[in-house]
C-alpha cells in the first residue's frame, strides 16, 4: 500500500519580509509627514526659547546715528611765538587763570634788538629828509612870494610916476622922451609882476601837492618806526583774553622758534562739543539739526551750530552747542556720545533691530505663521535704520512675527518648526 504525499501550504508573509514591510512603511509615513508638515525645501527643528521673536509694528520712526564728541571750550586763543628768542622769564604756569593783558613769558633776542636799533636810525634818517625837503619848498616858496611882494611895488611905483608923466605931458612940462620913458618903465614892471604872479601861482600848486606826499611819506615812517619798534614789544608775550593757561614746557633758557606755539587759552564760561561724522552723512546733515547724549542719569540737548566741510580720514566735523541747561562738572577733553537725528519723525513700519541683519543684509527674515508652530523664510525690503528699529519698505505686514536673533546656524534654511 503506498502513502500518499501531504501537501505543506507555503506561508504567505515571512518575519523577514514582514519586517521590511515595517521599516519601509515607516520612512514613507515620516517622509510624507515631513512633506505635508514642512512643504518644499529644506527645513530644521528649532527650541523656540533660544530665539528673539520681535512683532512688526507701525510708529514713529526717528532716524539716528551715534557719533563721538569731544567737549572744548566755546572760545579759544592760541599763542604763538610772533618773533623767536630765548626764554628769560616765565611769569605764568599752565593752569593758572589769567587776565586779558597780563605777561605770561619774556623772551630775549639779541641780534634782533640790533636790527631793530639799525632800523630805527635808518627811518629817523628819513624822517629828518622829508623834513628838510618841506623847508626847502617852504623856504623857496617864501623867496617867491618876496619876489611878487618886490615886483608888486616896483608895478605901484611904476604906475604912480607914468600918472604923474602923463599929466605933465599933456601940460607940456615933460619932454616927450621922458614920458616915453616912463611909459616904458612902467610896462616892464607889469611884464615883470605877472611872470613874478604866475610863477608864485605855479610854485603855490606844486608846493601844496609836494606837501601833501611829504606828509604821507612822513606817516608811513612813523607808523614804520611804531611797527620796528612793536618787533621788541613781540618779545613780551601777553594773554590777548581772560581765561585759563594751557602752555607747553617752558623753562629759561629754552629757545623758541618764530611762529612756534607756546600754548593757548581757554574761555571756561561755556562749553561746546566737536563731534566727527563720517563724510555718508555730509549731505543729510545741516545746521540746526538736535542731538542728544547722556551724563550723569540725565539726558541733555545740543544743536548743530556748524559744519566744517573738509573731508578728513573719512569724515567732517561739526560743532555742537549746548540747547538749554549745561551739564555741571563737564570739563574740557571730555569724550560724549552724541545721538543724532538726521530727519523729522515720521509714520513707518517698523521693526526691531537684532542680529539677523548681519546674515541677511535685511534682504530675508523668518516670519512665524499664525499658530507659531513653524517659521518661514520672506523676501522683504528695509530702508533707513536707527538704534532700536528698521524700517520696513516691503514684506511684512503689522502683528506679523519675526525671528530678529543671529542666523546663523539657521540661515540655510527655508523652514524652521518650533518645539
Amino acid at each position: 500500500m503506498y502513502r500518499m504525499d501531504k501537501e505543506i501550504k507555503k506561508k504567505r508573509w515571512s518575519p523577514l519580509k514582514l519586517f521590511s514591510l515595517i521599516i519601509l512603511g515607516a520612512v514613507l509615513l515620516i517622509a510624507g509627514y515631513n512633506y505635508m508638515a514642512e512643504g518644499s525645501g529644506s527645513s530644521s527643528v528649532i527650541n523656540k526659547d533660544r530665539l528673539i521673536i520681535s512683532e512688526v509694528s507701525m510708529g514713529e520712526f526717528r532716524e539716528f546715528t551715534d557719533v563721538s564728541g569731544t567737549v572744548q571750550p566755546l572760545r579759544t586763543t592760541y599763542l604763538d611765538a610772533v618773533e623767536g628768542g630765548v626764554v628769560q622769564e616765565v611769569m605764568a604756569e599752565s593752569g593758572e587763570m589769567v587776565e586779558a593783558g597780563d605777561t605770561l613769558v619774556i623772551l630775549t633776542n639779541s641780534s634782533l634788538q640790533l636790527s631793530v636799533l639799525q632800523q630805527e636810525a635808518g627811518i629817523y634818517d628819513q624822517i629828518n629828509n622829508v623834513r628838510n625837503s618841506r623847508l626847502n619848498l617852504e623856504q623857496n616858496h617864501l623867496n617867491l612870494q618876496k619876489e611878487l611882494t618886490d615886483s608888486e611895488t616896483r608895478l605901484e611905483l611904476a604906475k604912480s610916476s607914468h600918472q604923474r608923466d602923463s599929466v605933465l605931458f599933456e601940460r607940456e612940462l615933460i619932454s616927450s622922451s621922458e614920458f616915453e620913458e616912463s611909459e616904458m618903465e612902467y610896462q616892464f614892471q607889469l611884464r615883470r609882476y605877472n611872470l613874478n604872479y604866475e610863477s608864485f601861482r605855479r610854485d603855490s600848486v606844486q608846493m601844496e601837492q609836494q606837501l601833501n606826499q611829504l606828509n604821507r611819506s612822513e606817516e608811513r615812517m612813523w607808523r614804520s618806526l611804531d611797527g620796528v619798534q612793536q618787533i621788541l614789544e613781540n618779545l613780551v608775550v601777553k594773554a590777548p583774553i581772560s581765561g585759563q593757561l594751557s602752555t607747553m614746557d617752558l623753562d629759561p633758557g629754552l629757545s623758541i622758534q618764530q611762529g612756534e606755539r607756546l600754548g593757548q587759552i581757554d574761555q571756561l564760561d561755556g562749553f561746546k562739543v566737536r563731534a566727527g561724522i563720517d563724510e555718508f552723512y555730509l549731505a543729510r546733515v545741516a545746521p540746526g539739526q538736535i542731538g542728544t547724549f547722556e551724563y550723569a542719569g540725565n539726558e541733555f540737548s545740543l544743536v548743530i551750530e556748524r559744519i566744517y566741510p573738509v573731508i578728513q580720514d573719512g569724515q567732517f566735523q561739526v560743532d555742537f552747542r549746548f540747547e538749554g541747561e549745561m551739564p555741571s562738572g563737564l570739563r574740557r577733553g571730555q569724550t560724549v556720545r552724541v545721538r543724532l537725528e538726521l530727519g523729522e519723525a515720521a509714520e513707518a513700519l517698523l521693526l526691531s533691530r537684532g542680529p539677523f541683519f548681519q546674515q541677511t543684509g535685511g534682504n530675508w527674515v523668518f516670519v512665524l505663521e499664525d499658530d507659531e508652530a513653524r517659521a518661514v523664510r520672506r523676501p522683504v525690503r528695509l530702508g533707513r535704520s536707527n538704534r532700536n528699529f528698521f524700517e520696513v519698505l516691503e514684506g511684512l505686514d503689522p502683528g506679523e512675527k519675526v525671528i530678529t536673533s543671529s542666523y546663523d546656524a539657521i540661515e540655510r534654511y527655508d523652514v524652521l518648526v518650533m518645539e
